[in-house]
């Protein structure tokens, strides 16, 4: 299987399905500047020259606080640029992938978030993003939109990291602890890209297989305070840094973009459908911190 990733190779999630090439997996990664989605016109000779045989369009505008006072640019990347491609993977006739967000949703669940659920972004990030999955919905039928939320990986700037970096500099630390929902380690959500993209190729009349799916780890809900404390005591458990967590209230650290209080997905259609289930997030936890002790981030 030939994929096609879109983003820069040092993305979380391109460089996670870049390290599962191999055997008859071959992965190909476009970002800038070959490929530019904020300027994207008909991009199917760019895809076409790697003869692809699944387009997983994972590049985005990601900066959720700059995307407020960078609109057009973000309606540029993630919605025109989002459609620019599975215009081209139409063009090519092959099926796209389109990774997608919790940020589509308000934030004001009490349960699971399901596929079916009315959306409602709170801000400009979430609402190009939900513009994005509509353009990729209008230009073809031969896609799944996986919505997915908390991501983090043992490379890349993302919240483990960030709360190792900052336990090595100071004693405590205020997380905000009434934001709820399910880390995802990049290196699973690669996994499940993978199995997605098989499923569509070994049947490609299967409409059930397309669609909106969540994409998301097991074991939430949980509270960014209590990420955070469970990261310290993994780092901990292998010599690595270590913080008290203060529990704070999201009004404590304001920030130019709301951010939804629920966020966790129900990941039940992916897993009836697709039969794909990523692990229980403190497993994929445990893996990043095995990672990062073998790689020596602390020493």
């Amino acid at each position: 299987m030939r994929m096609v990733v879109t983003g820069a190779k040092e993305g979380q999630l391109a460089r996670s399905l870049l390290e599962r090439a191999g055997g008859d997996l071959e992965v190909f990664a476009l970002g800038p500047p070959d490929l530019d989605l904020a300027i994207s016109g008909d991009l199917a000779p760019l895809f076409g020259a790697h003869k692809p045989d699944v387009i997983v369009s994972a590049a985005a505008h990601t900066a959720v606080d700059k995307a407020e006072s960078e609109r057009d640019l973000a309606f540029a990347i993630n919605a025109s640029g989002a459609g620019a491609v599975a215009r081209a993977a139409k063009a090519l006739g092959i099926p796209v992938i389109q990774i997608s967000t919790d940020y589509v949703f308000d934030g004001t669940g009490s349960r699971p978030m399901l596929e079916t659920d009315p959306t409602g972004p709170m801000g400009v990030y979430g609402a190009s993003k939900l513009a994005g999955e509509q353009q990729v919905q209008a230009a073809t039928d031969d896609y799944a939109i996986l919505r997915t939320a908390w991501v983090y990986a043992p490379f890349g700037a993302n919240f483990v990291r960030t709360m190792l970096r900052l336990a090595k500099i100071k004693e405590e630390l205020g997380v905000v602890a009434d934001q709820w929902g399910a880390p995802n380690s990049a290196v699973d959500l690669a996994a499940a890209v993978e199995a997605v993209a098989r499923n569509l190729l070994r049947e490609p009349k299967n409409s059930q297989l397309r669609g909106v799916f969540h994409m998301t780890a097991a074991g939430g809900p949980v509270n960014w305070a209590e990420f955070a404390v469970a990261i310290f005591a993994e780092s901990a458990a292998r010599g690595g840094p270590s913080a008290r967590v203060r529990p704070i209230a999201t009004a404590e650290y304001p920030t130019p973009a709301k951010r939804p209080a629920w966020s966790l997905l129900d990941g039940g259609k992916l897993q009836r459908i697709h039969r794909v289930a990523l692990p229980d997030w403190r497993d994929g936890l445990r893996r990043t911190m095995d990672r990062l002790d073998r790689e020596g981030e602390w020493r």
